[in-house]
Parts: C-alpha cells; structure tokens; sequence
C-alpha cells in the first residue's frame, strides 16, 4: 500500500527527544515524501485532560503511485484512546480493499452489459459522472460500516460510551475526496445541516449545557448521558439506536491550480482557530514539515489565552500540500476553503 506512517510508529521511532518528553507525537515528513507527488506533514500534541486520544495516518503510494491517504481520529470517553488507534491502523487498508472489491464488481458488470447489449454500455461510459468518485465514495461507505462492526466486536473493550472520530482524506490524480465522521474537520471537508433532526426523529435530544452553550450534545431520550458533542462516530454504541450514526458525510472536488494544500485536524483546533487563522498558519510556514507542528502550537497558545481555566484538548493536524511551497501562488491568488 505505499509508504505509511501512522502515530502510533512515529511516537517510538520518530520524535527527538525534546518532542517525546512532551509527549508529542511527530511524523518524520522526510518518510512520506520520497517519490510522491504529495507533500505530507503532522504533528501531534497531547492536551492536559490526560491520554493522547488522537491518531493519525498518512499515506503515499496507496493503492496507486498518484494517491495518498490521510486521516485524523480523536478518540473520546473511557476507551477512545484505544478505539483511535484501532481505526488509525485498520481504516486505510479496509478502504482500499472495498476499492478494489467494488473495482472487480464493476468490471464484471461491465463485460455483461457490453455483451448484452454493447450500444447502451457506450452510451453509459460516455455520459457517466465522475466514476472514480463513486468508486471512493461506495469503498468508504462499506469501510466505515465494516470499521464500527469490527471495534463492536472487539473481546475486553466496552464501547458502549466509547468512540472515534474521524476525517479521511483521499487525493488521486485531480480528484479528491473527504470523509468526515464527527467534529474532526478538513478545510475543504463539509458539514451536512439538519443532524439534530435527525437525532430527535431517533427519540435523541440535542442541547447545550449551560456552561457551554457553544456546544451542541446527543443525550438519550430520558436520561442526561452521555452527552455526546457529535452526531456521527465509531463506537458509542449506547446511541447507536438514537441517531447516533457510523456514516459519513462524503464530498468530492476536482482540484486546480489554485488549490495549495489540505488540513486536516482534530476539534481540539477548531474551538480555538478558524479556517482562515489555520491557513495563514500552514501558508507562512517556513516548511512543509514545519506547518503541521506550527498550527498545533498556535492552537495550544490559543486555549490558554482564550480558556485559561480549562484544561487544554488534544491537538493533531495533518497538512497535505498539492505544490511545494516555493511553487505556490501568490497569498491573493489562494483560495482555501
């Protein structure tokens, strides 16, 4: 599957010394980049409410030499540390296996119609939307289903208030696609409206405690737990009846000249940084290798400055850039989303 470099590796092989005494978790970019059209950093820092319950993945080379694989999970409640990592190290292979099951399918498919009758397959192939979109697109959706079945099913492990977030990010060609599961975010992901009806047509309630009215919850309906702050996940199988769902929200771009870079992190980022502040960040880094670390401790310095008396989350971002930096366009020219 290419080059792979996961977290859980990287915090025992890669980082200095000064990085594990803080017990940062550090990609080694020079790993990922050797002949790859992709440029990959990430950095990881664990918060002060204990556990690093973060992981990430970063892939080249995956399935094919001109696609890449990226992925952010923050794992929550008692067990999501452990769930994380399960997903971290699984996820990628079990989509790029229903890739290449859905692929087989297809071109069984393909070979009938054009037997029977060969006019109309032409016709098809000609006016189709972007296939290899929907190829991704049904790999992911069976993955993910596959993935929450297999943390279910693991011996020893309640899940049953335990679970994962997680934003995937696949980039072949020109084409890039984004799977987002929960409150972790990728700048040019998209958050679906209408989950809180959803959640209540399931007998869910939705409301904000009083000393955080910023953030939305998933109770059940006649009790005040386990006040989830995401409706989509793997794990928390309590709610699974509820609303709470294992699907994610799966959107497809055509990339151009004019996208520089992707960035994917965990919500410990998002509550203190925008997506404007997060890519003048990763834009004025002086390298590739250096954004992802530089958004982390922009993002560490905000919590204290704008939550001093709350304990600090976890923060991990990985950075996927599209040009090196010397090639990039003038800031005007950018256009992130």
């Amino acid at each position: 599957m290419g080059i792979c470099i996961s977290s859980e590796s990287s915090a025992i092989h890669g980082a200095p010394q000064e990085a594990r005494d803080e017990n940062v978790l550090v990609f080694e970019a020079s790993k990922v980049l050797s002949g790859t059209r992709g440029l990959c950093s990430a950095y990881s820092k664990q918060g002060s409410k204990g556990l690093n319950q973060d992981a990430a993945t970063l892939c080249q080379g995956y399935g094919t030499e001109d696609a890449s694989f990226c992925g952010v999970f923050d794992g929550h409640g008692r067990n999501g540390h452990i769930v994380s990592k399960i997903v971290n190290s699984r996820l990628s292979s079990l989509v790029l296996n229903q890739k290449q099951v859905h692929a087989k399918i297809d071109t069984v498919q393909k070979s009938d119609n054009k037997n029977i009758i060969n006019h109309v397959d032409t016709v098809e192939e000609d006016s189709a939307p972007n296939e290899n979109f929907q190829e991704w697109k049904e790999a992911i959706l069976g993955a993910f289903k596959v993935m929450d079945k297999e943390v279910k099913l693991q011996e020893n492990l309640d899940c049953s208030c335990s679970g994962t977030t997680a934003v995937v990010v696949i980039r072949q060609g020109e084409d890039l696609v984004i799977a987002n599961l929960g409150d972790s975010r990728a700048i040019l992901g998209t958050i679906s409206d209408g989950e809180a009806n959803r959640i209540r047509s399931c007998n869910g309630r939705v409301f904000a405690l009083r000393e955080e009215p910023h953030i939305q919850r998933v109770w059940l309906p006649n009790e005040n737990s386990p006040g989830l702050a995401m409706s989509r996940a793997f794990g928390d199988f309590m709610l699974k009846d509820h609303g709470i769902i294992a699907v994610p929200d799966i959107s497809y771009r055509t990339l151009t000249a004019n996208d520089q870079f992707i960035v994917l992190a965990s919500d410990g980022v998002w509550d203190v940084l925008s997506n404007k502040e997060v890519s003048s960040i990763v834009w004025t880094a002086d390298t590739e290798k250096e954004a992802s670390r530089a958004v982390v401790q922009a993002a560490t310095a905000a919590w204290k400055r704008k939550f001093p008396s709350s304990k600090v989350d976890d923060c991990t971002v990985v950075c996927l850039f599209l040009h090196k930096k010397q090639q990039l366009l003038p800031m005007g020219s950018a256009n992130p989303s």
